[in-house]
């Protein structure tokens, strides 16, 4: 009787595992974007020789003399000389220097408190530096959004602005004085990786089906 009641609990895990397994690693595969660099440029730390698979979470350096690109459907990010930024989903986020974005997708740019962003779906240019703190904004191709703590407002294309971020200039400096070292820590956790995500799925579907073979109150009514 028992085994009869493994039989179909068996028969359905190991279709799950059929189907599920192969889409993790599929996923844990898949980056998000390609990253280019045009001299010495930094991916989580570590200097890359041209170009470069790149993970939401990832953050991309450079120094003075450098510049690199980031490549995604729909979308290419500008990373200027001397500019460290986090690549993440639908928005980059600028912890010093500037980019430039280039977007049909409706990718936005966070610096601080202030997020930057297309007013519409379409074909939309924009410049973004954060300097000391103050952030300088700029619309070359469509119009713009720009919220922060006073609020929403819209910048038209062609027009250029200043914003000044809440955070203490204090913090600013700590931040980028540990920039050099935040990459190899910073890019989201083990844990938050596709690699991980499917490892994890994969081990939990393991453990439950051991749990079945090897339970002897499975037939049990109350349980």
């Amino acid at each position: 009787m028992l085994a009869m009641t493994r039989a179909p609990y068996l028969k359905i895990l190991s279709s799950l595992l059929v189907l599920i397994l192969p889409l993790a690693l599929f996923a844990a595969d898949r980056p998000a974007a390609m990253l280019y660099s045009h001299g010495t440029a930094l991916l989580n730390g570590h200097s890359i020789a041209r170009s470069s698979a790149i993970f939401f979470g990832d953050l991309v350096q450079t120094n003075a003399d450098s510049a690199a690109n980031i490549n995604a459907s729909g979308s290419i990010v500008l990373v200027l000389n001397d500019s460290l930024v986090q690549y993440q989903d639908q928005a980059v986020k600028l912890e010093h220097g500037g980019i430039t974005i280039s977007t049909s997708k409706l990718l936005a740019t966070r610096a601080g408190d202030i997020t930057v962003s297309p007013a519409a779906s379409v074909w939309t240019e924009f410049e973004v530096r954060d300097v000391d703190g103050t952030v300088h904004i700029a619309a070359r191709k469509g119009n713009l959004t720009i919220s922060d703590e006073t609020g929403t407002t819209t910048l038209a294309q062609g027009e250029q602005t200043t914003r000044e971020e809440s955070e203490p200039q204090t913090d600013k400096k700590k931040r980028k004085k540990g920039a050099a070292a935040a990459p190899a820590a910073a890019a989201g956790g083990v844990f938050n990786s596709p690699i991980a995500v499917g490892i994890g799925g994969a081990a939990i579907l393991g453990v439950t089906t051991w749990v079945l073979i090897e339970s002897d109150d499975l037939a049990s009514p109350s349980k």
